[in-house]
């Protein structure tokens, strides 16, 4: 019997690598880190252990990868919401803290997946790096529409109080995120984003829910 062997795909290179990335992703979400084996993920992506290791120097080195996805994709995905051109500043704040407590943001696989990392970011240097960064790059984002919501409503805020804000502001929005993802049932449609909206105005003293749901 002639042995099949997954065809070689005649793919730009990032496109193979990101579809790599994406099964790792899948197996990490229904088995764990330890589950999402070199061979596994060879497996769902329909190609040899040979070209996954072409492009990831080792398995920890794709999953680094898989997470650094995975964190820049949710950031993305809650800083692009549909806002109308010329929105206003408490708008436009007010459309990112909705759009981090909507789906796809809020899903059980992205919470499941961000469960699964939690020890390598503990263990591993680089996963931490990774964590760090992809944080900030979140806050970074959420505080600068602080700022802009801030001065928009002639309230004045130094920066050591608006990097506070932003902390505070994320910390409400991760904590809503994680509860939506792990309990999905347990939410009436539109409740979480509007307990986001009266947290984080509330915190930065504007009314958000003055702008509606943005969503």
């Amino acid at each position: 019997m002639t042995q099949s062997h997954p065809k070689f795909r005649r793919e730009p290179a990032e496109q193979r690598k990101e579809a790599l990335i994406l099964a790792a992703l899948a197996l990490i979400a229904e088995r764990g880190v330890r589950g999402a084996t070199v061979r596994a993920i060879a497996e769902r992506a329909d190609v040899t252990q040979g070209l996954i290791r072409h492009y990831f120097s080792s398995k920890e080195d794709l999953i680094s990868a898989a997470y650094a996805f995975h964190m820049s994709h949710m950031t993305n995905l809650t800083a692009a919401p549909n806002v109308p051109d010329g929105a206003t500043a408490s708008v436009r704040l007010a459309a990112f803290v909705a759009a981090g407590l909507n789906p796809p943001v809020v899903d059980p696989a992205s919470v499941s997946l961000w469960a699964s990392f939690l020890n390598k970011v503990r263990e591993d240097p680089r996963m931490r790096q990774i964590h760090e960064q992809t944080y900030h790059d979140f806050r970074d984002r959420l505080e600068g529409l602080i700022a802009d919501a801030l001065a928009e409503a002639e309230l004045v805020a130094p920066p050591a109080r608006l990097r506070h804000l932003a902390i505070a502001c994320n910390a409400v929005i991760d904590g809503l995120w994680m509860e939506g993802g792990a309990l999905p049932n347990a939410f009436e449609p539109g409740e979480l984003p509007k307990i986001g909206l009266q947290s984080v105005g509330a915190i930065i003293g504007i009314d958000l829910q003055e702008t509606g749901n943005p969503s």
